[in-house]
């Protein structure tokens, strides 16, 4: 059989495997075939690969040296179906993303300084730059440290990740439709791409209340059925090509916080509730909240206090992100020139791994 080195790693509430570009082949199809055998897809267990039957863990990075002089590495991301026979390099995962610039120094493929490194990372999947900040005293990547991430156990180092520029990463514009918000599949929602195309929609006019569990949620059928009309009814809207099986745009259900938050969110992937929240998502939802009219906006309790921090309630805990305005607007429309979150991530196992040959 092939074996390919790679690392298992956790990013933020993912995991998946990585792999330097130079161990895989350059044609987008070899390279598919070769990931879809890694992970064990498609079957449901992906009981032959390194996948864990969902999602969440069917993920793979792919990281190289960037040519660009504004960046040091550059990754894409790909989602592994774990049923289907496909390989989407469409979206792009905030939460693995966590993992690339540790990845990248202990790999050599950037220099460690102390008592932390910027790493400057070109995302391929939709061509902005994003700064880590990894905790590296003594020039070595530490992973011990008491930063919690709510959705994961224990406590880690921390690391930021710095979103420059992050409107526009499919459609070139912070709101796709020119509109804060458009009435979809006979629903008012907002459509935003900050970080991700995403479609947010209110529980309350689903009929829920937004704060439900992941399992009741995965257990409605028929509400899950009416979500993903709504999402690809504003793909559509949004000029992205409309398929069930493409994992852009993303869509979620907000209501108002019970927890001292900013607002609730209950993100899906795309056919079942996150039980966690994507990073890229929680980016967006800040994002909507600080954009005049969007449904989001007319949900969102801002600390005054703190009014460009966003402290988003999910299935697990909380999520916080921090906003960074220009100066200027656009036609009344606040600039986002940047945006933050800390996450964590840690290497789980570093080898090789063993997939058959293409028939």
């Amino acid at each position: 059989m092939d074996h390919i080195p790679c690392v298992l790693m956790r990013g933020g509430s993912s995991k998946g495997l990585f792999f330097l570009a130079e161990n895989l082949p350059e044609d987008p199809a070899a390279r598919d075939r070769l990931l879809l055998a890694a992970m064990g897809s498609p079957d449901l267990r992906q009981i032959d690969g390194m996948g864990g039957g969902n999602d969440l863990s069917s993920k793979v990075v792919i990281v190289a040296p960037s040519r660009r002089p504004d960046a040091d590495v550059e990754y894409l991301f790909a989602q592994v179906s774990v049923a289907r026979d496909l390989v989407d390099v469409l979206p792009n995962s905030g939460n693995m993303l966590a993992a690339v610039g540790p990845f990248a120094l202990e790999r050599g493929l950037v220099k460690a300084s102390s008592p932390a490194t910027r790493v400057r990372i070109l995302n391929i999947n939709s061509g902005k730059l994003v700064e880590a900040i990894v905790q590296t005293p003594g020039a070595q990547v530490t992973y011990s440290g008491t930063f919690h991430l709510d959705g994961v156990p224990g406590t880690s180092a921390p690391i930021t990740l710095n979103f420059l520029d992050p409107a526009g990463t499919k459609t070139g514009r912070l709101l796709p439709t020119g509109n804060a918000q458009d009435v979809v599949a006979g629903m008012p929602v907002t459509c935003i791409d900050f970080a991700i195309p995403i479609v947010f929609v209110k529980a309350a006019s689903l009929g829920k209340s937004g704060h439900e569990s992941k399992q009741e949620l995965d257990g409605d059928a028929v509400f899950l059925a009416r979500l993903e009309e709504i999402r690809v009814a504003a793909a559509e809207r949004m000029g992205l090509a409309v398929s069930p099986d493409r994992g852009v745009p993303k869509i979620a259900m907000i209501a108002s916080p019970r927890h001292g938050g900013s607002i609730v969110s209950r993100y899906f992937v795309p056919s079942s509730c996150h039980p966690v929240h994507a990073a890229t998502g929680a980016l967006a939802l800040a994002a909507a909240c600080h954009t005049p009219d969007t449904v989001a906006e007319e949900l969102a309790e801002i600390d005054e206090n703190a009014p460009r921090r966003i402290v988003i309630e999910h299935p697990s805990g909380q999520m916080s992100c921090e906003l960074r305005l220009a100066a200027h607007s656009d036609g009344g429309v606040p600039v986002i020139d940047a945006a933050s979150l800390v996450t964590s991530a840690r290497p789980l196992l570093s080898g090789e791994v063993f997939v058959r040959p293409a028939a």
